[in-house]
């Protein structure tokens, strides 16, 4: 298996743990399209509302944007999002920072994960109210959309015709151009106002995962799914982390969470080769998870397993 991850220029790597960082400038001229990590936290962000003695409200070093992906394809100039979060202003910007864009959003297309709230709710920007952006693609569910069309505010978005709907099928794949696609993989969580899908991003040589939500892994082993074939699949795998282990709520039950622990998906992958645990990049941590951050007992027994965490600013070539 070819090595996947392109690290930053050298100077990166001297930055305070958090800190993000664009892409050199070298890093600009190289024509393999790529997977660009915009966020990591839980749908709250880190530090998260409501909770005024998180050091992130001082610290930069601190703060995590909501879980995103981008995809770039440096040929072409064209950029995709994966979820639109809350965070998508600052996200939008260091998209634009990797890649510069042709025009205002300068989006070929958003795609959607689900209707909760850090995964959909940064399509708000794209109103007249803020970018008053043109047909921006976004691709989500026949639910999903459906949602969409019919409840305020989105249904003014599509009105506007800020976004322009296209339909998405679980399993069937979406022809970006002649080296990417993207197939939505269906994947059992709550479900109030839509379905709820992961991302499979191929490009040329190689290819991500991107499941940020998912119930439990044996409840897709019901479904007839194995998360252990998925990570077969690809080179890199990004999946939900959003809680290490039961307890780390202060008086509340944790094992009815919708969310595998981390410990619970360390436990089950122990039994892989090596080469695949490597491919793990636990996304989507809530502000409470102690794995957020380095230097913790949770990530050092992470990176002891064989894992990792997804860092904002990393980049996966494909």
């Amino acid at each position: 298996m070819k090595p996947v991850t392109k690290i930053f220029a050298a100077a990166v790597l001297t930055l305070a743990p958090g800190a993000y960082a664009p892409a050199a400038a070298a890093e600009s001229a190289n024509a393999t399209p790529y997977v660009l990590v915009l966020g990591v936290a839980q749908d709250g962000g880190a530090p998260q509302a409501g909770y005024p003695d998180e050091p992130g409200w001082t610290d930069a070093t601190k703060r995590r944007l909501v879980a995103s992906l981008g995809l770039v394809d440096p040929v072409s100039g064209q950029r995709w999002l994966f979820d639109a979060t809350p965070d998508f202003p600052e996200q939008l910007q260091r998209l634009d920072t990797a890649q510069k864009p042709k025009s205002r959003p300068g989006l070929d297309g958003i795609f959607l994960t689900h209707a909760h709230i850090g995964h959909y709710t940064g399509l708000m920007y794209l109103g007249h109210e803020v970018i008053g952006a043109r047909e921006t693609p976004v691709w989500a569910m026949p639910r999903f959309s459906r949602y969409l069309q019919d409840n305020g505010p989105w249904q003014q978005l599509v009105k506007y015709r800020n976004i322009a709907l296209r339909p998405l099928s679980a399993g069937t794949p979406v022809v970006l151009n002649e080296r990417l696609k993207v197939t939505a993989i269906s994947v059992p969580h709550r479900q109030e106002y839509s379905e709820v899908v992961g991302y499979r991003i191929e490009g040329p040589e190689r290819s991500v995962l991107f499941i940020p939500d998912i119930d439990s892994w044996t409840q897709w082993d019901a479904e007839g799914t194995r998360i252990e074939d998925e990570i077969a699949k690809v080179d890199v795998a990004y999946l939900d982390g959003t809680f290490y282990a039961n307890g780390e709520i202060p008086g509340r039950d944790m094992s009815g969470f919708p969310h595998p622990f981390i410990s619970t998906s360390l436990a089950r992958f122990a039994s892989l080769p090596a080469e695949q645990r490597a491919k793990v990049r636990f996304i989507h941590l809530n502000h409470t998870n102690p794995a957020l951050w380095p230097g913790t007992e949770a990530r050092r027994a992470i990176e002891a397993a064989g894992a990792r965490l997804a860092e904002e600013g990393e980049r996966v070539g494909l």
